[in-house]
Parts: structure tokens; C-alpha cells; sequence
């Protein structure tokens, strides 16, 4: 029996082929809804799992990288030392790093030195010096030596202190792997010699040797002299990674066939026995393939459910069975059809409320997207000028070093390196504040004269008055004078800063008027830009600059076009290779005209 003639049936012959459509049209609507929001559910909770999982994947490489630049730096120590270094010089140096407060999972720092079996008794008496009772241990036939002589801090592994890595598999192969590559390696699974609890772990090496960066495999076998290590416990270090950033996903780790890390036991609190989501992925650690299981967890899917497209299907439901009595009700009197009528124009208004608080929902997120821009970039500030800093510090009092006979070079380039970067790093925080804190001025903002503003880029870039020069029949721009500003200010930088020197440099700033709108040009005699590149400067982040070039933070252009956008406009490039530029944009003359809310 078909909807239409149940529909008949129960109204007793009293209703028209319209109000069936109008009943099937809305169930249709009802499911689509419904479909509609269970897609975009599933879709939004697969991303977050997504996200989840390459946020743990990231922290780990991440965290790894950090070791590695600090077993590094314990390199660069001892090359600072003239190729080695005593118990003493290791110990203070180790203290300086606050291992258990800044490197959480990190059992220590150590460092291991490569001995053959005619220079063992010279390395043997030159540590009984100063630690009468030192031994290597265990005895072994492999022919090669590699004790651990230094490990910090030292009261938790002391175990560890002469301990012979070679006599080991796992501690031997990566160890010497480390030495022919010259690059960072971890081993297989063990169990350190200082883990009471006898978990899975493995060691860290960073090879150093006699000369500088040897580049065959025979001259690192040749002037290998040892490695700066660090043991790990696994079940420390996840702690220290996951221990409150991701707790709604479940991780297990392993290396070969050995599982080192698992949080999918059942008697785990928290453990979902049938994961909404899970995934395997393979990453390549420092010469181990460590495969991750991760699976969502109980707290995953309390705060993920499908409780959404139930309720609006149940209220669809509820929504056609008040249709079909409102049918009943129209097919007797006119009254009943206005009622109804009016009910129906209700739910549109109710809907076209439920779109606006939707869209006003997804502005603020917008806006909170931008405030966390803003905050990273502020927050960012603080570590960039520590590092900067202590760099500054690091080269005060390696002073007397860097005139020394013996000192590295690499030593005091590496840290002008460090501080390139720092400096790099602050105009791109400076720069990304600036592009988060871009918002349309109010009305009654300071009007902006276009000399004034000609002559204040002049005294602020250095140029003469026939490199800058202003033409046009707009003199004054009333609509967010601050905005239009800070445009000007980033394309004529850009002018100077992308300028190749073949001719002396000439920037001219035309506006004119076109009705409720001004034309703005500014253009140069650079280089140029290749046709091909004329849409993607605009996107943050991107940048032209050929090797050696000026160095940019790809974010000056981006800011001008979500400065533009934010009052409607477009801006452009004209401009071919080796002919110069010419950037066009239009800016309201009056406030007569809506700005754009959040452009971008």
C-alpha cells in the first residue's frame, strides 16, 4: 500500500496530491538531514582521531630530535675540549643541561670511547686517576672495546659506569652503525644494566671522531674515538610525552618482533575493547623501524557520540507525524489550513535561526583561530629570545677559546648560525602577530593624508625623494587609515627588499578615484615576477627569494591581501620577468560600504 493512499485512508478521501507531496518532501528532507549529519559527524571524529594520531607521532619525532641535538651538543663539548674531555669537564657540562627537569624519559648523558685491544692498558690506567675502582665489564672475545667511562647523573647509573657495549648485540651493531654512517642511531630493544624493573629500552649514540666530518666510511672507521649516548627506559619516556597531552588514544610501539611500549591491556583503566578507530604506522627511528598501534580509548568515545543524527532524526519523525495531523486538521477547515500555514512558517524562522547562530558559531571559531595565531606567535617570543640569549652567553665565554690555536671554527659558526635563525625567527613571530591583529578599524578613525604617508615610508626605508613619489587625484583616505598604512608599508618593502641593484631604484604610489572607491598602485623597477607565481606569493608563508637572496618570512603580501579583502576588495599583480611590478588594489573612499568580517 503506497504513503498516498494511507494518507487517504486516514483522512477519509479528503486531501489533494499537494499536501502528499508536501509530506513526502519533508520526510525526504528529515533523511537527508539525518544523512547528512551522521556523514559529518563521522567525518569530523575520523579527522580529530586523525589529528590525534599524527599529534603522537609528532610529539615522538619531535622529542627524539631534541635528544639528538642534545647528545650533539655533548659532542660539540668535547671537540671544545681539543678532542676530549676529563670526568670533571663531562660532569659539569651534563649538570648544565638539567636532564631530569628538561628532558623528561632521558635516563642520562654519557659518553663512550672506542679502544682496540693495544690501547686498552693506556685507557684503563688514564681512568684510574681519578676513580681508582674503575673496571670494564663483561669479559668478552669480540676483539673491540666500547666502555661507558662518564654517565650523568650518576647516582642512577652507576650500574652503567664501564659496562661494555660491544659485548652486546644490539648495543654493539648500533653502535658501530652509528660510527660508518656518522649519523644518529638508537638500538634494538634491551634492558639497561640501571633498570631495577628490567622494562624494554635502548640506547641513543652519537658518533664523534679525531677529525672533522670524515666522508668515507674508511676515515670514520679510521678516526672513530666514540659516541655521546643516552639510555632509555620506553615506559619513561612515553610518560614523559603523553602523560597529559593525549590521553584519548591508546599507544603501543614495537621494534621487530619485540613489543617495547603497550597500553592496549585490558586491565588497563580506560582500555575500549572494540576502539571506535585504529591505526598502524611504520617510522623510521634512527635506524629502527618502530611500528605505532594506536586505538582510541573509552574517554575517546564518551566524547565522541552519535547522539546528534539520532535526536534529529526522532524530532524529523516527530516533526512528520505533527505534518500528517496537521493534514487531518487542514482537510476540514480552512482554520485548521492557516494554523498550519503559520506553524510551517514557524519552523522556517526556527531554521533560518539555527543557519545564523551556525554562521555565528563559525566566525567566532575564525576569530579563535586568529587568537591562537596571535598567542602562539606572542608565547613563541619568550624561548626564541632565550635561545638568542644564551647563545649571546655561549659566545662570551667560549671569548678566550675562539682565539685560542686550537679552536673550531665550526664552533663559532654554528653559533652565528643560531643567531641568523633567532633573528629569522622573530620577524616571523613579529610578522604573524601582525597578520592575526589585522581587523577592519572603526569608523571614526584618524584620516590618513597619502603625502604624509609618502614622506613617513621616504624617513623610514631611506629613500630619496624621486625614488618614492606619490601621483593621483585622491589626497586623504578616510576608511581605516591604520590598514591602508600598514599595505603601503608591506609593498614598499617588499620594492626595496626584492630590488636587484642593476638601476637605481624608483617606486611610484598612484590612487585615483573610481566612484565609491579609490584604485591604488604601487610599482617598481626590480626584477620582476614570473606570471606563473602571481597567485601563489599571496598565500602565507610563501616566498620567492632564490638561495642566498634576501630572507623573508612569506607573510608581508598575505597581510595585504586580508587587508584588503576586509573591505570587499581584490588586490593583484601585474609584472613579467625582468620588467618591474605593479601591485593594484581598491580601498573604500567612503564607510557607506560593508566590510567582509574575518577575511583572509
Amino acid at each position: 500500500m503506497s504513503i498516498t493512499s494511507v494518507i487517504r485512508s486516514t483522512l477519509g478521501g479528503r486531501i489533494n496530491l499537494f499536501h502528499v507531496w508536501v509530506v513526502c518532501l519533508s520526510m525526504a528532507l528529515t533523511i537527508s538531514a539525518w544523512l547528512f549529519s551522521v556523514h559529518q559527524i563521522e567525518t569530523r571524529i575520523e579527522n580529530r582521531f586523525f589529528d590525534t594520531r599524527d599529534r603522537v607521532i609528532g610529539l615522538i619525532n619531535d622529542r627524539m630530535v631534541k635528544y639528538e641535538d642534545t647528545l650533539r651538543s655533548g659532542v660539540a663539548a668535547i671537540h671544545s675540549h681539543g678532542g676530549d674531555i676529563t670526568f670533571q669537564q663531562w660532569s659539569v657540562f651534563a649538570n648544565t643541561l638539567h636532564i631530569e627537569e628538561k628532558y623528561p624519559g632521558i635516563n642520562g648523558i654519557g659518553v663512550i670511547h672506542y679502544q682496540e685491544a693495544d690501547s686498552l692498558d693506556d685507557y684503563l690506567r688514564i681512568q684510574r686517576q681519578t676513580r681508582p675502582d674503575f673496571e670494564i665489564y663483561p669479559r668478552h672475545v669480540v676483539g673491540i672495546y666500547m666502555p661507558i667511562t662518564y654517565i650523568e647523573p650518576l647516582n642512577i647509573n652507576a650500574a652503567a659506569v664501564g659496562l661494555d657495549v660491544a659485548h652486546e648485540v644490539n648495543r654493539r651493531t648500533a653502535a658501530l652503525a652509528a660510527r660508518d654512517t656518522g649519523k644518529a642511531q638508537i638500538t634494538g630493544p634491551i634492558v639497561l644494566v640501571q633498570d631495577e624493573t628490567s622494562t624494554p629500552g635502548f640506547l641513543f649514540y652519537v658518533p664523534f671522531y679525531s677529525v672533522e666530518a670524515p666522508t668515507s666510511v674508511e676515515d670514520r672507521q679510521r678516526y672513530f674515538r666514540g659516541a655521546v649516548y643516552a639510555p632509555f627506559v620506553v615506559h619513561k619516556l612515553m610518560q614523559g610525552l603523553l602523560a597529559h597531552e593525549l590521553r584519548d588514544v591508546r599507544v603501543s610501539i614495537r621494534d621487530a618482533d619485540s613489543i617495547i611500549f603497550d597500553e592496549h591491556l585490558a586491565e588497563m583503566n580506560g582500555t575500549d575493547p572494540d576502539p571506535m578507530f585504529t591505526d598502524e604506522v611504520s617510522i623510521n627511528m634512527y635506524g629502527r623501524a618502530w611500528v605505532l598501534d594506536i586505538r582510541t580509548d573509552l574517554r575517546f568515545r564518551e566524547a565522541n557520540t552519535f547522539a546528534q543524527p539520532t535526536i534529529i532524526l526522532i524530532a524529523g519523525l516527530v516533526v512528520e507525524a505533527l505534518i500528517v495531523a496537521l493534514l487531518f486538521f487542514l482537510s476540514r477547515a480552512n482554520r485548521r489550513a492557516i494554523n498550519y500555514a503559520r506553524k510551517v512558517t514557524g519552523s522556517l524562522r526556527d531554521e533560518k535561526a539555527k543557519l545564523a547562530k551556525a554562521n555565528k558559531l563559525l566566525q567566532i571559531k575564525n576569530e579563535e583561530m586568529e587568537q591562537f595565531a596571535y598567542i602562539a606567535s606572542h608565547d613563541l617570543k619568550t624561548p626564541i629570545r632565550g635561545i638568542g640569549g644564551l647563545a649571546e652567553m655561549i659566545e662570551e665565554d667560549l671569548g678566550d677559546y675562539f682565539t685560542s690555536q686550537s679552536a673550531n671554527p665550526d664552533v663559532a659558526r654554528n653559533l652565528s648560525h643560531i643567531q641568523d635563525r633567532v633573528r629569522h625567527m622573530n620577524e616571523l613571530t613579529k610578522s604573524i602577530l601582525n597578520f592575526s591583529q589585522i581587523t577592519a578599524a572603526e569608523s571614526d578613525a584618524l584620516p590618513l593624508k597619502l603625502e604624509d604617508a609618502v614622506a613617513d615610508l621616504r624617513a623610514d626605508f631611506g629613500l630619496e625623494l624621486h625614488q618614492l613619489t606619490l601621483s593621483g587625484d585622491v589626497e586623504t583616505v578616510v576608511v581605516d587609515a591604520s590598514n591602508f598604512r600598514r599595505v603601503l608599508e608591506n609593498l614598499v618593502s617588499n620594492a626595496i627588499k626584492y630590488h636587484d641593484g642593476k638601476r637605481l631604484l624608483q617606486i611610484n604610489l598612484s590612487a585615483r578615484s573610481l566612484g565609491p572607491n579609490c584604485e591604488v598602485k604601487v610599482s617598481d623597477n626590480g626584477p620582476g615576477i614570473s606570471e606563473k607565481f602571481h597567485r601563489k606569493i599571496f598565500d602565507i608563508f610563501q616566498t620567492l627569494q632564490a638561495s642566498g637572496g634576501p630572507e623573508s618570512t612569506g607573510i608581508g603580501l598575505a597581510i595585504v591581501r586580508k587587508a584588503v579583502n576586509l573591505h570587499g576588495g581584490q588586490v593583484t599583480v601585474t609584472s613579467t620577468k625582468g620588467e618591474g611590478a605593479t601591485f593594484t588594489f581598491d580601498w573604500p573612499l567612503t564607510h557607506t560600504r560593508k566590510d567582509v568580517p574575518n577575511a583572509a
